[in-house]
């Protein structure tokens, strides 16, 4: 099965094109051989393994084209190899969850299923905990509005107590802005979860399918009914077009169950998850290997993103959601006094003028 919307488990939180633009050492020098080699091992790799094999069976032969044309008969190195490959891909696949990256120490799992040892658990949480479990950003605006800002969706077992205690902090908002715009993806099973605070208790709701080519099966994710605390009041999604993979997912969920207002860009378009693949001679491939199926559209969002109801710039996106919730506010605040002064907060917030905090003494 399919483990990750666009990592595997070995990258935890830190998304395969992270990893990709972390310059390889550029120096290390790629025989024609050994180009030719890893093109030879990718070919087998894409039947195999790509979601769609007719598409794979047209990446296959340009690949070989350009081997016949003499285009891998020179020296190279790796920085220039590793981008033309990456670039191929994504451009004769129309796909951009490929990525070719070199790492040496790569190692595989001959099964993905087994269990996680004891060395990979307490990696897995030091990893988690350094990235701060994906949460960039857990505040309280102005106006008693939530805001929660999601980087990555990493594994479950490590970052869904830190959901729990986010949504803890955020229990009292009038509003919650769940903010995905600089989100490139990770778990679905960590997207379930995380969503599932935002449904009643009682109210499970089927999110999303993943079917997967290599072993022909398809897995369901649903809200948990064991997450809390709940959340039942407005929720705001702010995307753009770096929204990626599991962000992607994660938007067109709320979109889709009709529980958020979707604001920003449309998304970058990427629905097919996978996993690192080894090419040989220190090279790794990210392969999609699957494909999401949303139970409401029966469909997913790949090559087209996620639209959203509300079409801004991804810099004022925020500022956008934060005003949309304000006015919500509005018809519920009878105390004249404090109407005008969340009237007085709304305009300030649509303007984009922000709130200064004031350090002087009471009196």
């Amino acid at each position: 099965m399919p483990r990750s919307m666009s990592f595997p488990l070995s990258l935890l939180l830190t998304p395969a094109w992270v990893l990709v633009a972390q310059a390889p050492p550029s120096a290390v020098p790629v025989s024609a051989a050994d180009q030719k080699a890893v093109i030879a091992t990718l070919n087998e790799k894409l039947k195999a393994k790509y979601i769609f094999p007719e598409v794979a069976d047209k990446v296959v032969a340009a690949l070989q084209a350009k081997v016949a044309k003499g285009e891998f008969d020179r020296p190279s190195s790796v920085r220039p190899f590793v981008e033309a490959l990456s670039k191929d891909l994504r451009e004769l696949a129309n796909d951009g969850h490929f990525r070719v990256r070199f790492d040496p120490e790569f190692k595989a799992d001959a099964d993905e299923d087994k269990p996680l040892s004891k060395e990979d658990i307490l990696q897995g949480r030091l990893e988690a905990a350094q990235m701060a479990y994906g949460l960039e950003r857990v505040d309280r605006l102005p106006g008693n509005v939530g805001y929660l800002e999601v980087r990555g969706f990493g594994p479950t077992e490590f970052v869904g107590p830190a959901y729990a205690q986010a949504m803890a902090l955020l229990s009292g908002s009038e509003a919650i802005i769940v903010d995905l715009r600089r989100n490139n993806g990770g778990r679905p099973e960590s997207v379930a979860f995380l969503m599932s605070h935002f449904f009643p208790e009682g109210d499970t709701r089927h999110l999303n399918d993943i079917y997967d080519r290599p072993t022909n099966t398809t897995r369901q994710y649903w809200t948990d009914p064991s997450a809390g605390p709940r959340f039942s009041g407005p929720v705001y999604v702010l995307t753009s077009r770096r929204t990626f993979s599991g962000g992607e997912e994660c938007a067109y969920d709320f979109q889709t169950q009709k529980r958020a207002t979707l604001i920003g860009e449309t998304t970058g378009g990427g629905a097919n998850p996978g996993g690192l693949v080894s090419l040989g001679h220190g090279f790794v491939v990210f392969i999609p290997s699957g494909q999401a199926i949303n139970p409401v559209t029966k469909t997913n969002w790949e090559h087209v993103g996620v639209k959203p109801e509300v079409t801004v710039p991804a810099a004022d996106a925020l500022r956008t959601a934060h005003a949309a919730a304000l006015k919500t506010l509005l018809p519920k605040v009878k105390d004249p006094e404090e109407r005008q002064q969340l009237e007085a907060l709304l305009a300030r917030v649509e303007k984009g003028e922000a709130e200064k905090p004031n350090y002087a003494p009471r009196h």
